[in-house]
């Protein structure tokens, strides 16, 4: 998609925003500053800056969750995980996304972004059962960053975990989801909490109501222009392949604050891509939509009626957000599947090993958004049971076995076997279920098709789990 459209409609934006005529709605912000009382020099109300800063956060520690070399630096190497997740007094290098040849990045350091920002403090901390031992959702992430050390490249062969991107998808969910949905979207569009009849704290130059509403958009990860781009634009600039794409404003730099495409914002493009889906558009009009109507109240509190769209809006959000990651689940559930016909299949002892790896890396995608799910404002009841019992706290392992617990210092244990074929059907009766229960239409890698002959085949397996 050129970028020349964009940067004229951006004119026509702002040029329409501040001369106080009606919002063109093809862009997240500039908006007029509301706040009454204030006497600064900002003229644009927008701040998001500490959501795109935990974002960048998150793909650090990430990077950093593949760099164990298998325990040699692994007290070196949790350390510094651990103050990309819980913070640090000294500023922190961006370690993903960076610069690369032909897409340039304008910050280098988080602080460019928000000082003082962690992932701790924003993380879900209630019960998370789909990870052994009656952990909550932070400990969870803990046990995960001290494994990650340990392990050779963030990979754990014995037990069929890729921390990375456990780590990666997980956070997606207990951080930037459940604090939108479970929070901005949610409490805190109650009449009585940051009204928008005054300042968010003091000498800001945006409203309580319209600061919620900004923070909860910076943690869905979309470009503010994402609107105006294809579903194979924004997932381009998410990977750094298009800089047309990016560039908003046409200065050669990609800004990540406005211009970069994160987390459940990338994932919504990749879902859209199949064209069976508009994820990202629904959810970004719905921000809009939302911080249009704020703004329109031109610093006054809301009225019922207008706090009562707003939630609709925030309603749509939150349900089109929570059909992306089931999408994910659902692909990766059906590379497991596939993944695992490779192992069982393949030629000789370095092909096999290949196809673990992938195998471990897609499995790992695959719980680490079923958790993330399982992060958010919705109590999936016995649709995550049944989730988390198919899926089981690792994938089937080389030797068969599976992780059932950890022991009190935290070590996996594994008395448990279940056959390769048995964990096919599971990931199959996974994907028929996220069918059911989130009505998602993309439904990428769907191998649901080979559910009834599977049955079959197994109508006389012995390989079902046991002790």
């Amino acid at each position: 998609m050129s970028k020349h459209p964009f940067k004229l409609t951006t004119c026509l934006v702002a040029t329409a925003l501040f001369s106080g005529a009606a919002f063109a709605g093809d862009t997240y912000g500039p908006y007029p500053v509301t706040v009454k009382t204030y006497d600064g020099d900002k003229t644009n109300s927008v701040s998001y800056g500490g959501q795109i800063a935990r974002h960048v956060l998150s793909d650090s520690l990430k990077r950093l969750a593949g760099t164990g070399n298998g325990g040699a630096n692994a007290a070196e190497l949790e350390a510094k995980m651990l103050s990309y997740f819980n913070g640090s007094d000294q500023d922190l290098e961006i370690l993903a996304p960076t610069a690369k040849d032909g897409f340039p990045i304008r910050q280098t350091m988080v602080g460019e972004l928000s000082g003082g920002k962690n992932i701790a403090g924003k993380f879900y901390d209630g019960a998370m059962p789909a990870w052994p031992g009656n952990l909550t959702g932070k400990e969870v992430l803990l046990h995960m960053i001290a494994k990650a050390a340990q392990a050779e490249g963030g990979f754990d062969a014995t037990h069929g975990y890729d921390y990375a991107q456990l780590i990666s998808k997980f956070t997606m969910g207990a951080m930037a989801y459940n604090q939108a949905v479970d929070n901005y979207l949610d409490e805190k569009l109650d009449a009585g909490v940051k009204p928008n009849g005054t300042a968010y704290k003091d000498g800001a130059p945006y409203t309580g109501k319209e600061h919620v509403w900004d923070e909860a958009f910076g943690y869905f990860g979309a470009a503010a222009h994402s609107l105006l781009l294809s579903a194979e634009d924004n997932y381009a600039t998410s990977k750094r392949k298009s800089l047309e794409a990016a560039d908003a404003n046409g200065d050669g730099i990609v800004d990540l604050k406005s211009e970069m495409v994160f987390a459940g914002a990338y994932y919504a493009a990749g879902a859209d891509k199949s064209g069976k889906t508009a994820y990202m558009q629904t959810i970004m009009r719905a921000f809009i939509d939302g911080r249009e109507l704020i703004t329109s109240a031109n610093g006054e509190d809301l009225s019922e009626a207008q706090r009562q769209q707003l939630k609709a809006y925030a309603a749509t959000i939150a349900d089109n957000w929570e059909k992306v990651f089931a999408e994910a689940a659902f692909k990766y559930a059906g590379s497991v599947y596939k993944d695992i016909t490779a192992i069982t299949t393949a030629a000789d002892d370095e092909a096999r090993a290949k196809a673990y790896r992938a195998y471990v890396k897609h499995w790992s995608e695959m719980k680490g958004f079923v958790m993330a799910l399982q992060s958010g404002k919705n109590n999936l009841g016995r649709t995550a049971v049944h989730l988390n019992r198919l899926i089981g706290f690792s994938p089937v392992t080389l030797d068969e076995t599976i992780v059932s617990g950890i022991d009190a210092d935290g070590n996996f244990i594994k008395d448990r076997k279940l056959s390769w074929n048995s964990y096919q059907l599971h990931m199959l009766r996974v994907q028929e279920l996220l069918i059911k229960n989130f009505a998602i239409e993309a439904r990428a890698k769907d191998a649901t098709a080979e559910l009834a002959g599977l049955v079959d085949s197994l109508s006389n397996d012995g390989g079902a789990e046991s002790d």
